[in-house]
């Protein structure tokens, strides 16, 4: 059993502020580069801890009580303002810029990341099956096999493979794989399954071969895998609102904290990882085009600019004050979820 001590903990909380910093560093920094007029930077929300104002800028940095979130408070986002630098009288297209580059920034550095990571590994996995269990070798693998595609989906790194196979390999599929120069379809072929919080999912028993470590493969590897991690995201939300994943899976701040402890006490590399994980979640979950995320004022945005004409900004606060309201009331579900299971 893990053992997560308050160090822990703290760097969990350290980790996610940091997640946090970025994602607003990202709008931040848009923003200053398109001269909007910012009055705040905060990390956190909540009451304020600790502030200081810029005598250069006048723009308030502050550290909030809650390590949950942060904003940028630009002048004009979300009220009238008759400051020539208010974010609303920049063209539309420096909005959609300003507003999409904190989820960009999280997804950005989550790639450079996943591209160290893998360049300090001992190893990369290449895609060329090197070991067989029991199953594999009865569904037709070979050693020496390269895996092209799983049930129609396309695979570069053994990465994308073990996550395709996991994901639909809970019924009969198709693989093709390159062998001897060849390409060779494996029809209907039946993965073990094995079942994780009440979702079952395919199994693998085979083990590929390590590639050659060079530039070329730690850049290809880390692209891949960044891609690989990013279609994972996206498919699970699509498999929450599907019903395959129950909100039993999905964790709020305290089952982050929580899991990015558990990976510190495992050490250096797991913790980064998942740091990395968490985000490109963050980035692809503000894209999604939801009231009071990035996404929703995205979606406001490029209506304003095909239409040429923008939404009435009282009838979009009033779509995002309700979007908030309720992913402030499923967070607070999800806050009791993670806690329940915490104190289990």
């Amino acid at each position: 059993m893990i053992r997560i001590n308050i160090l822990h903990i703290l760097l969990a909380i350290l980790i996610f502020g940091v997640l946090i910093l970025i994602h607003e560093g990202g709008h931040y920094f848009m923003a200053r580069r398109f001269r909007v007029t910012i009055n705040e930077f905060a990390i956190g929300m909540g009451p304020k801890l600790v502030s200081k104002k810029s005598k250069k800028t006048g723009i308030t940095y502050s550290l909030r009580a809650l390590p949950v979130g942060g904003f940028v408070a630009m002048e004009g986002e979300d009220e009238e303002s008759e400051d020539e630098n208010a974010f609303t009288r920049k063209p539309v297209w420096q909005r959609i810029l300003i507003t999409a580059a904190g989820a960009l920034t999280n997804i950005t550095v989550g790639i450079v990341v996943m591209v160290i990571i893998i360049a300090f590994q001992q190893a990369i996995p290449s895609n060329t099956v090197g070991e067989l269990g029991p199953a594999s070798e009865q569904i037709g693998l070979k050693v020496g096999d390269t895996f092209v595609s799983v049930d129609g989906t396309r695979v570069h790194t053994s990465t994308e493979t073990y996550y395709e196979i996991m994901r639909k390999g809970i019924k009969p599929i198709d693989i093709q794989v390159m062998r001897n120069g060849e390409t060779v379809t494996l029809s209907g072929v039946t993965f073990p399954t094995f079942e994780e919080e009440g979702t079952v999912f395919g199994d693998i028993d085979f083990k590929v071969y390590a590639d050659e470590k060079n530039v070329g493969t730690v850049l290809r590897e880390g692209f891949f895998r960044s891609w690989s991690t990013i279609k994972m995201i996206w498919e699970s939300i699509i498999d929450l609102i599907t019903g395959r994943y129950s909100i039993q899976s999905i964790s709020g701040p305290v089952g982050v904290t929580k899991a990015l402890g558990e990976a510190a006490a495992r050490g250096g590399f797991d913790f980064i990882y998942l740091a990395v994980v968490i985000s490109m979640n963050l980035g692809v979950m503000n894209l999604l085009p939801l009231p009071a995320l990035d996404g929703g004022r995205l979606l406001f945005q490029f209506i304003e600019l095909i239409f040429r004409k923008p939404v009435p900004r009282k009838a979009e606060g009033y779509v995002h004050f309700a979007g908030l309201a309720l992913l402030l009331a499923l967070m607070a579900v999800i806050v009791v979820k993670d806690v329940v299971q915490l104190i289990r």
